[in-house]
């Protein structure tokens, strides 16, 4: 909590201002509130670029630990090359001849048990996994279309984008609530100190 306090008064310019002149942090300020950008925070923490997931993909392809999810999956599922296939990471359906063999070689060599599921699998089965894998990399690729994404830049242009428009309706919103009880604050706080000057 206290880290968080300190990135806020930091990262705000006018507390950041006021902190500098007096040394004090305003305890009600909006940016210690939730007005507070947690995606520009959490990005600030953890920083992932599409060339860290890339870089990640390349190294765990083929890697030990790939082979050790394999298994694990394979016999958390019991064979099943449905759930397998979804539960493995950065696999997907072009995939499945290797992860397939993987799980082949280790029955064969005595460290996994043979699973019905997978051992007599019906090529149905298997058609059916591919068709359902391959209409949802057309539905994704449809909808990376629609957005505009193509890379990276893409991305945090159009999160930059709805950040602003989130800030715009909520200045309007404020402004409309200035705008309807902005005068009556006033009005009451003359009030307020015509009373101080009758006593």
């Amino acid at each position: 909590q206290i880290l968080g306090k300190v990135y806020a008064v930091l990262s705000d310019e006018k507390q950041r201002a006021v902190y500098d002149e007096t040394g004090m942090v305003d305890e009600d300020a909006e940016a210690l509130q939730d007005g507070r950008d947690w995606l520009e925070y959490w990005q600030l923490l953890f920083k992932v670029t599409v060339k860290d997931i890339e870089d990640f993909q390349k190294s765990y392809r083929n890697s030990a630990e790939e082979l050790a999810d394999v298994k694990a999956a394979y016999m958390n599922f019991k064979g099943d090359m449905d759930r397998i296939m979804e539960s493995v990471m950065c696999v997907d359906y072009t995939d499945e001849p290797r992860i397939r063999e993987m799980i082949q070689q280790a029955i064969d060599s005595g460290e996994l048990p043979s699973f019905k599921a997978f051992v007599k699998e019906s090529k149905q089965k298997m058609m059916s996994r591919r068709r359902r894998a391959e209409k949802e990399a057309k539905e994704a690729k449809k909808t990376k279309d629609e957005l505009g994404l193509g890379g990276e830049n893409d991305l945090q242009a159009l999160i930059q984008s709805r950040s602003r428009d989130r800030e715009k309706q909520m200045d309007n919103f404020l402004a409309q609530l200035e705008a309807k009880y902005g005068n009556s604050a006033k009005k009451g706080g003359k009030k307020t100190s015509a009373k101080k000057r009758k006593a």
